[in-house]
């Protein structure tokens, strides 16, 4: 198992990120949120998880060992593999998760695209034992934020294009969390696109 990559950024896409390791450059799959943090050029340290299949093996990275380990916890569920898993630590963070399936939270599990309420009821069932109580704060990733004021809307817009939404549908959610973006720029700060996401997806959910 690969447990983490150390190295400098050398690309950001929708989906993925390269990190330079020792003269290779290894792909990994984040969520939109880990990717929010990291900067071509700069050095990035991701904890991995490695998924090995007939044709192809896929690294997923994430901001931290707690997000991994969620990570693998919820693909214990039948019917949840790796895309799904990292679907949902793109809408909730790891603490989210273990509080939403605590406390039988289905309609916080749904906002997830690709979970409904049945997916959301077993999840709550077979992980209630497994995954423990919330360990603290959100992790730094979800803090991050990117510093040009207007370069969230881009950032945004790629990422739930990256997710599987149609680019009308983005460009609307963009719009709709839009007033959140300009309340942080007011009060000094960049806007926080891990937390701009959650709120445009649980827009698109009741859409």
């Amino acid at each position: 198992m690969i447990a983490f990559v150390a190295g400098r950024v050398a690309a950001i896409g929708l989906d993925s990120a390269v990190v330079e390791v020792g003269g290779v450059g290894l792909a990994v799959r984040c969520t939109p949120g880990t990717l929010a943090t990291l900067r071509p050029g700069e050095p990035a340290r991701l904890s991995t998880h490695l998924v090995v299949r007939e044709d192809e093996l896929t690294l997923y990275g994430f901001a931290d060992d707690d997000e991994r380990t969620v990570f693998e916890t919820v693909q214990t569920v039948s019917g949840v593999g790796p895309r799904l898993a990292q679907a949902i630590l793109a809408v909730l963070s790891p603490d989210d998760v273990r509080r939403a399936v605590a406390t039988e939270d289905l309609g916080t599990l749904t906002k997830v695209p690709g979970i409904g309420k049945k997916g959301a009821q077993r999840l709550v069932l077979e992980l209630r034992d497994k995954l423990g109580a919330p360990v603290g704060g959100a992790p730094a990733a979800r803090a991050a934020s990117v510093p040009a004021q207007e370069g969230w809307r881009t950032q945004l817009a790629e990422a739930l294009t990256g997710l599987g939404w149609a680019a009308r549908e983005a460009e609307a959610a963009v719009d709709a969390v839009a007033p959140e973006a300009q309340a942080a720029v007011d009060a000094g700060s960049a806007p926080d696109v891990a937390a701009l996401l959650r709120s445009a997806l649980r827009g698109l959910s009741r859409a």
